[in-house]
């Protein structure tokens, strides 16, 4: 059987640059053992696969894949699906009365629900999504010396201001290691014989408050050799988890808080994403938005 497929970037608005996402359409038929190995085949960090919605006032139903196992959520894949989704049902807001097209994508994902606002306008295309799991604390000790061995790094260059390594989870589990500048974040290389050893999560989410734009907030890069991806350029689902350590390291005051995260610069795939907090007590609700281009698009011969 023939499907259609697109590969967007994601969390960029220039092509070859962000996360390469690839969206398979038509995937009725499709078991998880015949998803995972295209997945494996696409051989990026992750393959959303788009099935008929369950409930009828909904989109899509979509199951997402790494090149090594099924993820119940990941942010980019939320990002790009719905672009890809509101153009094929809206067009691509190129119109010739420049009008812009906005609405609302609702996708069913192993997590749950997630609606996604979609903004199309001259060619670009942009979306932001209420994260539908809050972040919480994984309580576990990350130790400092192992961390360290398993990034390539030495104990010292871990940590700044009251930054320390910490555990969350917004539907994935992530370690997050603070490093103290960016000089040290590019030398960060992986170390495979330590590195489960350090990271019980098996993702590595290393990040430092110097960045390559003054506009931006923090750098980070994340390491998965356990979901079959050594680095990620751009990673929502790690920073949905990051509002928790945000909130927990930052303590922002109530009122909604914005930042803007760079990723993938180290790896030649410059990438932004937003991360919007929402700060009532406790964390009310966490945004997750970027933009992402078609690079590519064909058939699946399966």
């Amino acid at each position: 059987m023939k499907r259609a497929y697109h590969v967007l970037d994601v969390f960029t608005d220039k092509p070859l640059s962000g996360n390469p996402l690839a969206v398979v359409h038509d995937c009725d038929g499709l078991d998880g053992t015949a998803m995972q190995s295209i997945a494996k085949e696409f051989n990026l960090s992750e393959t959303v696969f788009v099935l008929p919605a369950e409930n009828p006032a909904h989109t899509a139903k979509v199951r997402i894949f790494t090149p090594g196992k099924e993820v119940p959520f990941a942010g980019h894949p939320t990002v790009g699906t719905a672009i890809i989704l509101a153009r094929k049902r809206w067009g691509t807001g190129e119109d010739a009365d420049g009008g812009e097209r906005d609405g609302i994508v609702v996708l069913e994902e192993k997590i749950g629900i997630v609606r996604i606002g979609v903004t199309l306008k001259n060619g670009s295309a942009f979306a932001e999504f209420d994260i539908p799991q809050k972040p919480s604390v994984l309580e576990r000790a990350i130790d400092t010396e192992l961390a360290a061995a398993a990034l390539g790094l030495v104990p010292a260059e871990i940590g700044f201001e009251n930054h320390r390594p910490s555990s969350f989870t917004a539907g994935l589990d992530f370690d997050f290691v603070p490093v103290r500048d960016l000089g040290v974040l590019k030398r960060c290389k992986l170390e495979r014989r330590t590195f489960d050893k350090a990271f019980a999560a098996k993702a590595a989410y290393v990040y430092t408050r110097e960045t390559y734009s003054t506009g931006n907030d923090f750098h980070a890069r994340m390491f998965a050799p356990g979901f079959g991806v050594e680095e990620d350029p751009a990673t929502g689902s790690a920073a949905a988890a990051f509002a928790g350590v945000i909130r927990q390291f930052d303590q922002p005051l109530g009122g909604i808080h914005r930042y803007r995260i760079e990723q993938g610069h180290i790896m030649g795939r410059a990438s932004q994403i937003g991360l919007e907090i929402d700060v009532q007590g406790d964390l009310h609700a966490v945004r997750i938005g970027g933009d992402a281009v078609v690079v590519a698009e064909g058939t699946l011969d399966v």
